[in-house]
């Protein structure tokens, strides 16, 4: 290995140990054993989708939300900077997208790349922002994506979108994880799986402005946690996803009531192989979901040691799996709407979590 190629790997590791994150690897064993239930039929209104994230599913949102635009109405992020803060490059978004940020980031430069990206087909029309309705979190507490980084992104919300749209919620003495009324981790403390007990409801907070109309959860599930064949659906797209990704399904979307759909993405150490079911169960987004008609799709990324280096399974914001990463030509952005739409097709590629059944 060439001295470029060490130096560019070194700062790769040290971007992502940044980003947060202690490994613990958990097996796949600890995802829930759940009954059989038909999720070959679901009928989707994908025409109003939201998203949301946190850290790198944060950025991960914001450039999934940008890409589809025209039918991504909504988007939620925790903890991540603005977009195309990375501007393709391991070293910039070392050096002012996450713990710190040296010099001055030049917020209309990368403004300026959305129009470009705009002009060239690549991400949808600029002009569905104004209507789209955006929820922030950054905790008082979180040092591994500092104030500074989050305020930006929302200082570049409010160039696209009407203030009375966005939701900024930065008062709140988190760590640097997904906060939660009663579930995970003290709330101070910025560890795997990254979920905190901080007797606060993100994930009602978010959807409560991210989606009309919808009422608070009783305390019971009706619905499943499904895999899905992330290789099979969407094919080279998802060569640095993993092999299964994951759906809630509500009772009443699996018995063919028409659903909304939302995307959650994940942190980096936050996938199923490093920490079981947790994000995919605790987050409290399933609650919601379940009494309010609403499919959530867990994509699921993978760790890998070898180029594309991502040893702590991120998602890619700053370019390890592709140029295009922050558009919508991008792999993991383009394998990511083929594992939504499949579900609103009658997919073969999708099972019961725990079932043993091929």
């Amino acid at each position: 290995m060439n001295t470029k190629s060490y130096l560019r790997r070194a700062l790769c590791l040290s971007l992502l140990s940044a980003l947060s994150f202690s490994s613990a690897l958990v097996a796949q064993d600890n995802m829930p054993n759940n009954a059989a239930q038909n999720i070959d039929n679901l009928t989707l209104d994908l025409s109003n989708v939201t998203v949301s994230g946190l850290s790198s599913g944060g950025y991960m949102a914001t450039q999934f939300q940008l890409a589809h635009s025209d039918w991504v109405t909504g988007v939620g992020v925790i903890a991540a900077g603005p977009y195309f803060c990375a501007q393709g490059d391991i070293t910039t978004a070392l050096a002012q997208c996450v713990n710190k940020v040296e010099g001055e980031i030049d917020l209309e430069a990368l403004n300026q790349k959305a129009k470009q990206y705009e002009a060239d087909g690549k991400i949808a029309s600029l002009s569905n922002m104004k209507d789209a309705k955006v929820w922030l979190l950054h905790g008082t507490r979180d040092t591994r994506v500092v104030a500074d980084v989050s305020n930006l992104l929302f200082e570049q919300y409010k160039k696209w979108t009407d203030t009375q749209n966005i939701v900024y919620v930065n008062d709140k003495p988190f760590a640097h994880l997904f906060p939660t009324q009663d579930k995970g981790i003290s709330c101070v403390m910025s560890d795997n799986p990254f979920i905190g007990d901080c007797d606060y409801d993100a994930a009602g907070a978010m959807l409560s402005h991210l989606v009309e109309g919808i009422s608070a959860p009783d305390d019971t599930l009706s619905g499943k946690l499904h895999s899905i064949d992330q290789q099979k659906i969407a094919g080279s797209n998802a060569k640095t996803l993993a092999s299964e990704g994951f759906v809630y399904v509500p009772e009443s979307c699996a018995k063919g009531e028409t659903c909304s759909a939302h995307i959650s993405f994940h942190g980096c150490n936050q996938y199923a192989d490093a920490v079981g079911d947790a994000y995919t169960t605790q987050t409290g987004l399933n609650e919601w979901a379940d009494d309010n008609n609403i499919v959530v799709l867990y994509p699921q990324t993978k760790k890998s040691l070898f180029m594309p280096l991502n040893p702590q399974g991120c998602w890619d914001w700053w370019g390890y799996a592709s140029s295009d990463y922050a558009n919508r030509d991008g792999a993991q952005i383009s394998a990511v709407k083929q594992l939504l739409f499949s579900l609103n097709s009658g997919s073969s590629s999708t099972k019961p979590v725990g079932d043993a059944s091929e």
